[in-house]
């Protein structure tokens, strides 16, 4: 289980970068795009942490 997690968050990550590039595009808010961008850096950053040697203990 320890394996799929930063998987599934990078994956994540991929789709919201996907949604911001998307909203940016259709003219949303800049809230909303902000928001969904910060929410992929963070799977983003979740994701390569936990890959890093120690980080899913």
């Amino acid at each position: 289980m320890s394996a799929v997690l930063p998987v599934l968050l990078l994956v994540l990550a991929g789709v919201l970068v996907g949604g911001v590039w998307s909203l940016y595009r259709q003219g949303a808010p800049r809230g909303a795009v902000v928001t969904t961008a910060l929410l992929a850096v963070l799977a983003t950053v979740g994701g390569v942490l936990w890959l890093l040697p120690g980080g899913g203990q």
